[in-house]
């Protein structure tokens, strides 16, 4: 019986997301595949659609943004563990396809807000009654599934992360898990904190679940004034030391630090 490529595997395909050499060995089994290439030409061609109905405006501003960020991450000071991370839009790939998928996840993959309320309060230097907060999705062949504190996720899951600032201009999103490895997601170097931004951001890079055991927890620190990227990690790699303590308690972070965070339980779902 032939293995039917998922969708998010497909997705990935069409982007040209993968390493070179899986790239191509994904799109030979695509094409032993019943209808496996025609797949792939239909969310092409849905990518194209979706590009069609932007404003150059807003296409030339985020192939500019797109290139800095991959940029950065190709720098010697890049920390970011490069099995764990699936780029959102890496510009190998056609252009075309690469903002359809942008298109995609803002429109389809966040969840629904008052837009155009949220924007005007995002405005304000700090609103009251709005906190910072983590928001967390899951990648499915359907609707993406927004996931809860203590929500059931297992190895492979893919993630995409994305946050409210609450009106702080300053932050980093990080995460440790049941082997004790502390992960930097948000900015994508320690050489200081993420300049937030109002509304509902998106991370530039989704995050597969790799197989440690136990959880993955999410932490989003934010502040009014810059603060020490290593310093907050050197406190979470304390924590991660036992896991016990970093399934539970709060990050050890000065007053001035503010922090939110959500415990994903890894194992098998029902």
């Amino acid at each position: 019986m032939s293995h039917r490529t998922p969708d998010w595997l497909l997705e990935r395909i069409a982007l040209g997301e993968l390493p070179p050499e899986e790239l191509a060995a994904a799109r030979a089994r695509l094409a032993t595949e019943p209808g496996g290439l025609e797949r792939l030409a239909r969310l092409e061609a849905d990518d194209g659609a979706t590009l069609a109905k932007l404003p150059p405006s807003q296409v030339a501003a985020e192939i500019e943004r797109r290139r800095r960020v991959v940029d950065a991450s190709r720098s010697p000071s890049a920390s970011t563990p490069p099995r764990r991370w699936l780029p959102a839009v890496a510009l190998g790939m056609p252009v075309v396809a690469g903002l359809a998928l942008l298109m995609f996840v803002s429109q389809r993959e966040l969840p629904e807000e008052p837009r155009p309320q949220q924007a005007v309060l995002l405005e304000t230097t700090r609103t009251k009654g709005l906190e910072p907060k983590l928001l967390i999705h899951r990648q499915t062949a359907g609707a993406p599934e927004p996931l809860a504190d203590s929500a059931r996720v297992q190895a492979g899951d893919v993630l995409q992360l994305s946050y409210v600032s609450g009106g702080r201009p300053y932050g980093a999103v990080l995460s440790v898990d049941g082997r004790g490895s502390v992960t930097l997601h948000a900015p994508e170097s320690p050489t200081g904190p993420l300049e937030l931004k109002g509304g509902t951001v998106p991370l530039p890079s989704a995050y597969a679940l790799d197989d440690a055991p136990a959880f993955e927890r999410f932490f989003f620190v934010t502040s009014d004034e810059p603060f020490e990227l290593n310093a907050l990690m050197e406190s979470a790699r304390e924590l991660a030391r036992e896991p016990e303590r970093a399934r539970r308690e709060p990050l050890p972070l000065p007053p001035s630090l503010s922090q939110t965070s959500l415990v994903l339980e890894k194992g098998p779902r029902a």
